[in-house]
């Protein structure tokens, strides 16, 4: 497009940073971010949020954090795929508390939370064996009425069977059961290994 002098716009470099988004490139992401703003062109929350989803696929945590407080300054309101990619890195840098705080502000801000927030979060913490945490979570979105996937079943149960906690680990997965949620073989199998390892513990105690 530069050679045919074809400017491209906005839409372009959108278009541009979510193809490297898909195809996990996030240096690549950020070289586009960069080059915007170097040919004076503004970025936008849709440019933005494929740039963050970039370096979420790319365990760049600190980047995807970095690009959020660059939306914040641009006046550019975080949207709630901002923070459910925010929220992602934080996971894959077993960054918990980092996690927590990103929740919190979507929260405080005007973004109206979903299950994919509280997924990521519960994950998060559980990953880093934050186990009461993560069962925090998984009661608040209860609360909040929202109805808890196959994802949040897995987070919870995988976070307090990590840390010996195998009977909370049973009772999450038999409550969501009960409720004709279908599980999935990962948080299946996951609840069996727990379940089986605290009998094993009871016996030779």
């Amino acid at each position: 497009m530069w050679e045919a002098k074809l400017g491209p716009n906005v839409i372009s470099y959108s278009a541009g940073i979510s193809a490297c988004e898909k195809g996990k490139q996030w240096q690549l992401a950020l070289a586009l971010l960069s080059e915007m703003r170097e040919v004076k062109l503004e970025r936008n929350s849709i440019s933005c949020n494929a740039g963050i989803s970039a370096l979420e696929k790319g365990s760049q945590w600190q980047q995807a954090l970095s690009l959020l407080s660059e939306m914040r300054e641009a006046k550019l309101e975080p949207s709630a795929i901002s923070y459910v990619a925010g929220i992602r890195a934080c996971e894959r840098g077993e960054e918990w508390d980092q996690a927590l705080l990103l929740l919190c502000e979507a929260r405080q801000g005007k973004v109206k939370l979903d299950i994919l927030h509280y997924d990521a979060a519960i994950r998060a913490c559980g990953t880093c064996k934050k186990w009461q945490v993560s069962l925090s979570l998984f009661r608040e979105m209860q609360q909040q009425k929202m109805k808890p996937d196959q994802y949040s079943l897995a987070g919870a149960t995988i976070a307090c069977g990590r840390q010996g906690e195998w009977q909370q680990a049973l009772s999450v997965a038999l409550e969501l059961w009960q409720s004709k949620l279908e599980p999935d073989t990962f948080s299946l199998s996951a609840t069996i290994k727990f379940l089986v390892q605290g009998i094993s513990r009871q016996k030779t105690t």
